[in-house]
């Protein structure tokens, strides 16, 4: 088992583009404990309201935002072909951020069939969406690994 398991909320049209094969590495703002080889599962938030797949961390770089823009420019030229957004979505997020965490993803897996809130929920009655990310206890990833794996025999390893 990995040391960190990592719920991590996305927007459905940037799930979709790491699910595809498109984007290879998710920004965020703030810092996490993931290291190479965790385990990050992947909630589309609304409208969608799912779990759709998961990836593990090929490595992560975090680069502090010291000066502006230098150090944007320097962070968009590191991501631009790998993160699925554009230029001015990429200034509008970090826009005002002290941090940029990239996540470059591995072994992207979208689950044949999504485990939906409400069966999350039916599982896990305190299964509350994060607004960025959650840290798993064992306990919920074994529930949530036996919800996905009622949709396929391989999930998860």
């Amino acid at each position: 088992m990995p040391s960190n398991i990592l719920l991590l909320s996305i927007r459905p049209k940037y799930a979709q583009k790491i699910f595809d094969g498109n984007k290879k590495v998710e920004l965020r703002r703030v810092r996490t404990r993931l290291d190479k080889d965790d385990l990050v599962l992947v909630y589309a938030s609304s409208p969608q309201k799912a779990l759709i797949g998961y990836f593990e961390v090929d490595r992560i770089l975090e680069i502090p935002i010291q000066k502006f823009p230098e150090d944007l420019n320097k962070i968009w030229n590191q991501v631009s072909k790998t993160a699925e957004i554009s230029r001015q979505e990429f200034d509008i997020y970090y826009a005002g951020a002290s941090l940029s965490v990239c996540i470059f993803l591995k072994n992207v897996q979208l689950l044949p069939q999504p485990v939906t809130l409400t069966r999350l929920r039916e599982e896990l009655s305190d299964f509350r969406p994060p607004q960025s990310y959650h840290y798993l206890t064992e306990n919920e990833f074994k529930t949530i690994k036996y919800l996905a794996q009622n949709n396929t025999s391989s999930v998860f390893g």
